[in-house]
Order: C-alpha cells, then structure tokens, then sequence
C-alpha cells in the first residue's frame, strides 16, 4: 500500500499510520551511505549517521515517490519554543483592517493559537536536531572557498536549453556574476528585461548571518516595456515605478529622468511637459502599450515574473561578505493568471476553510513548468544536487515554497522582496545592504506605532538575532544580560554591518549546509543551523498558546523610508 499524492489531501491520516505506509512501501529500500565529498586536492570525510532499520534517508522517499512529510509548507520556524514571550510570529501571521488589502487571509490569530493539522503537530524537521559541526571538522576553509565561487548558474542555463525541458529557462547572462549582469539603474545589460532591485532583506531568515545572501530580480510582460511596438527604457521604468506605488500604496515616488515630451504624458502631475522629470504620480492606468491595464491595488499584472537566487556566503579578500557566483537555490515565480478582487476572495475562503477543518495543502503541480499556488502564480524552483549542479526540486521539495508563497496574511500578492524595495529610483538596482539604513515599519496600526528601527525592534521582539534564538554570534554581538544593546544598534551605518557575519561563521555555515547538500536531505530541512535546536518543539502542544497577549504584534511588511538615507558606496556583490 502506498501513501500517494492523494494522501497530501486527506486530514485522515494520523501520523502513526502515515509511518506504517511508509515503512511498508520502502522496506525494500537500500540504506544509502553519502559518499564523502572530494575534489582535485581536497578529500572531505564528512561524518554520516547511518540510519537505522525503521529510518530511511530523504533520497528514499524522493526515489520511491512517497511523501515524507505532508506539512512540508509549514516551515521551522513554526516549531520556536516562544516561552510565551519571544515572538518571530508577527513576521508572517498578520490581520490587516483595510477594507481594500486583497489578502484576506487574517491568520494574525496564529500568534495565540496553534492551528495546526493533526499531521502538523509533529516536527518533521530533523535537520535542525543534527550536529554540523562535528560534521564539518573535516573540511577545510581552501575546500569549501573554491566550492562556492565556481558557478553552478550557467550550467543549469545550459542543460535546460539543451534537453527536452518543457519549462521556462530562468536566463539571465552573467548572473552568477551579480551586480556586473546590470546597469546603474539594474536593467539586465544582455537584453532579458530582468531587472534587480535593491531591497531589505525579511528577518531573519535571509540575513547572511542566518546561512544566505541572495538577490531579486522582476519582469513585466511586454507590452508594459513598450510603447507602439517598441522597446523603451522610459516606458520600462515608468511603469515599475507606477508597480511599485500600486504595491506599496504611495501615491507618488522617484524614477530615472524621464522625458514627459517623448512620452506626451505628465507623469509628475505638475500641469506641463518637461524633458527630464524624476517624479510620476500614482494613474489609473499603467502607460504605452500596457495603457489599457489598470492599476489593481496591492496586485501585480499578468505575466509579471520574479528571479530569486539563493546563495552561499561568499568572503570578499578583506573579510567583506558578498553574494558568491554559487547558488544553492534558484527560485522562479510568474504570475500566470490575474484573479480580480472577488475571485481572490474566494481562494482566501477555501485555504481559510482547509486550515479550520485541519486538512492538508492543496497545490497542483505542474511539473516543468511548476507548482501552481492556486492564486495565480506558478512556482518553480531548483535545488544542488550531490555534486553541486542546480536540478529541479522534487514536488514535495517544492511544497516547501508553497509555505510563504501562498496564504500567509503579512504578503502582498504573495511575495515578500518587492514590497520591501528601497524606494523610488534609489531602489533600482542590484541589492546593496551598506546603502540601506534600518528604517522601521510602516505604521500597522494607531496602537502599536513603529518608531524604530525594524530589525532593532525584530532582535527585542524575538529575544536573539534569529527565530531560534541560537545564533551565538549575534547574542554576543547585539545583546547583554538586559537585552538587546539598543545604543549600539541604533549607530549602526547601515544594516550591513548588522545582519553579516564574520569571517569564521559565514565559511561554517558554508561548510554546514555543503554536508546537507551532500547528504540531499532537503526534505528533512534546509535551515543553516551548526548545532543541534535546542528552542525548537519535536511536538507541538497545540492547548497551549504560543504568545501572551502581551507578546503579541501588529506589523507591516512595507517600511517607512521617509527615515532612510543612503550611506556607503560598496555593494553586497558577487567578486
């Protein structure tokens, strides 16, 4: 008997049987060693836990077609012991009053409530529980240096374009390469139309101290590139501007100098044509050949496409963290259909009615093309494979996306990254976290005001520099025996020199994850951590609340840079 993809579907299975099925159907399983990794000059002896009779490895499951853990969408971080106190919560779980927010997933509850499927309670995340250190003695900083600046991107280009893959191919030339793929404002200089922007990075998981660097790139179909069947910068840009102000809800922003003359538009609602304008105020109306879209609130149009490279981190000649050419992940979104408000509303009603009946997600994948969210969006991702090459994540590695990317209430048209884009023309380009200062929240509410910076006040909140409360480098960096060291945040230059790593603890959690890598057992959890969890439940007693009222926060995902100013020339960037 086997436990199908239909089982993702049913809320009947109890986790004791989900076992049985499994043991049942992989019994005829080899029990897989890894072998040790190697290179040219370097043999890695990694330490491997060899599993016992009843335990099979993540490949099993993936060699089989059996599915290991069918809350694959609930991430780790659910799992924090909170003590009833530390809250990294609010990030995710939100309740917003805006009539007009088309997420309507109003899951800030989940600060105080548990709800979790009867599947749910239990941590499948095993690979927090592991000791890394132990399994990295053997491999040196010369090893896993080399390993990470050898591009894995182009590879991956170049087997999509040369095999029977149906899927898109994500390309954009020298992208390994980082800030060099782009001009000054980051439009991709070979052509693609991709475009990188510079944005705040979301607590805590995608702070390099946590384990990666990454960047973002957007793309609007064509006919918002174009006006009269050609290709034009300003049009481009005017109209991620005008994306941007229907996203964040501003009613005006900064772009490249623009020529109102060329266009015969008045962007800047000054009443009169001028050759080099670098306002535009928020329209009904996107503008050249996209003139007939309109604006659709906190929405993004039809064919609207996000790049996302998940990196190592890399360490520049003095120290200097930057993004290495190296990918562990390469992430890629489309928005393939535009729901309108009221069928949106709909979708919201189903996950809302799933989630109180306590059944199991619901996504429908699409193979190469990639695993639909059920709000519009196909989501495609891959993943290293033993040796290091980027393959396509397997459909329960997948499901893991399927975690933020589809109904938590903080997003916005499930994403995360362009909401929180430095604003205006000064936001255009590769990211560049010496040029951000930590600027705090929008205000989500007239009770809780952010005056603060947002990570300052993230590192309060969350008791530790990251949701587990284990990154010992930032507790001895940010913190003392009353708390966070607030003086010493707040003279920060910029969040660069908050949320970097040393030296020492970014080639650990290189080598860390390497050993995941080598072991593929991404279904048993993709978190850098160097030490077995110990803030972390194995269960999850759902009778007791996570947070005390107290404890509990409103919070905005867009952020007020009103506070900001840039500082710094130097970029997060591949060397």
């Amino acid at each position: 008997m086997r436990l199908t993809n239909t089982a993702l579907h049913c809320s009947t299975y109890s986790t004791a049987l989900i076992s049985v099925l499994l043991l049942t159907s992989l019994t005829a399983c080899s029990e897989k060693s890894v072998s040790p990794a190697t290179s040219n000059t370097t043999q890695i002896n990694t330490v491997q836990e060899q599993p016992s009779k009843t335990e099979f490895l993540a490949q099993d499951y993936i060699d089989h077609n059996e599915v290991f853990n069918p809350e694959a969408p609930i991430p780790a971080q659910c799992y924090t012991k909170t003590e009833s106190k530390f809250n990294p919560c609010y990030v995710c779980h939100q309740t917003y009053s805006e009539s007009d927010r088309p997420n309507l997933m109003h899951d800030g509850f989940q600060q105080g409530s548990y709800a979790f499927s009867d599947v749910g309670v239990t941590n499948s995340w095993k690979n927090l529980f592991v000791n890394r250190e132990e399994k990295i003695k053997d491999i040196s900083d010369e090893f896993i240096l080399d390993y990470i600046q050898t591009d894995n991107y182009t590879p991956l280009i170049e087997k999509l374009k040369n095999s029977d893959w149906s899927g898109v191919v994500p390309e954009l030339k020298h992208l390994e390469k980082g800030a060099e793929a782009f001009d000054e404002y980051g439009l991709a200089k070979d052509g693609s139309l991709w475009v990188a922007f510079n944005y705040k990075p979301l607590p805590s998981t995608f702070w390099p101290t946590n384990g990666s660097t990454d960047d973002v790139m957007i793309k609007l179909a064509t006919p918002f590139t174009q006006i009269n069947g050609e290709f034009s910068r300003q049009v481009y840009f005017a109209n991620l501007a005008l994306l941007e102000l229907a996203i964040t809800g501003r009613q005006s922003t900064s772009l490249p100098p623009t020529n109102e003359i060329e266009l015969q538009l008045d962007l800047d609602s000054d009443g009169k044509l001028t050759s080099n304008t670098t306002t535009i105020h928020r329209r009904t109306h996107y503008i050249g050949d996209a003139h007939q879209t309109p604006l659709a609130h906190m929405l993004y149009p039809e064919g609207t496409a996000f790049l996302h490279s998940v990196r190592y981190v890399g360490v520049g000649e003095n120290g200097e963290i930057v993004n290495p050419p190296r990918m562990k992940e390469l992430r890629y979104m489309k928005k393939q259909t535009f729901l309108p408000t009221e069928r949106l509303s709909g979708s919201y009603y189903r996950e809302a009615k799933e989630k109180h009946f306590g059944n199991l997600p619901y996504s429908v994948d699409k193979q190469d093309k990639g695993m639909s969210n059920g709000f519009g969006w196909q989501v495609l991702g891959f993943i290293e494979d033993e040796q290091g090459n980027l393959r396509k994540q397997h459909s329960e590695e997948q499901a893991f996306c399927m975690g933020c990317h589809k109904t938590i209430g903080t997003t916005i048209d499930q994403t995360f990254a362009f909401p929180r884009k430095v604003a205006g023309a000064e936001g255009w380009g590769y990211i560049n976290l010496k040029t951000i200062k930590d600027v705090p929240n929008i205000r989500a509410s007239d009770l809780q005001p952010e005056e603060q910076g947002e990570y300052l006040t993230y590192l309060e909140r969350v008791g530790g520099g990251d949701e587990f409360r284990q990154n010992s480098e930032m507790l001895a960096r940010w913190f003392t025996s009353n708390g966070v060291n607030k003086a010493k945040v707040e003279s920060l230059e910029s969040i660069y020199d908050l949320i970097t790593p040393s030296k020492e603890r970014a080639l650990a959690l290189n080598k860390a994850y390497y050993t995941i890598v080598k072991e593929q057992s991404y279904l048993f959890g993709r978190d850098t951590v160097l030490l077995p969890a110990t803030n972390v439940y194995t269960e999850v007693d759902e009778s007791e609340p996570p947070l005390l009222p107290q404890h509990r926060h409103q919070w905005d995902i867009r952020l007020d840079w009103s506070a900001n100013s840039t500082t710094g020339s130097q970029s997060l960037v591949a060397q």
